[in-house]
């Protein structure tokens, strides 16, 4: 039988206090929450965006 040296044991020992921390520490999810409103979502990103895209096409078409 093999012989553990006190450096594998002390490992073996840190993985499997690690394991079971994980596995029996988990916390329950949140429950979900409230559905979003109905209709197409813009928010102030996609605005800022679009118009950025507009600005920038309008500049192009201004240097050429």
């Amino acid at each position: 039988m093999a012989k553990l040296n006190l450096k594998s044991l002390l490992c073996f020992v840190i993985v499997a206090v690690a394991f079971v921390t994980q596995t029996h520490a988990q916390i329950v999810p949140p429950p979900p929450g409230p559905p979003p409103p109905p209709g197409f979502p813009i928010d102030a990103g996609l605005v800022g965006v679009l118009a950025a895209g507009v600005l920038y096409g309008i500049r192009k078409k201004l240097k050429n």
